[in-house]
């Protein structure tokens, strides 16, 4: 199974994820912190980009 999983902690709310990609990250408007759309979505290349431009490398996969 894929798995997406966005550090909160680390996340600066810098919306790079959300503008990257805009069907898969959204940020939370209580937290200002990117969140997932669906976290049990197919892991693609457009989200693999968009957690290698992440300032905080707070995206990750922790089955890869």
């Amino acid at each position: 199974m894929n798995a997406i999983i966005i550090d909160s902690y680390r996340c600066s709310g810098c919306a790079t994820c959300c503008e990257m990609c805009p069907d898969v990250f959204l940020l939370d408007p209580l937290t200002g912190k990117a969140e997932l759309i669906d976290p049990d979505q197919e892991i693609t290349a457009a989200i693999l980009q968009a957690a290698a431009f992440c300032p905080e490398k707070c995206i990750l996969f922790p089955d890869e």
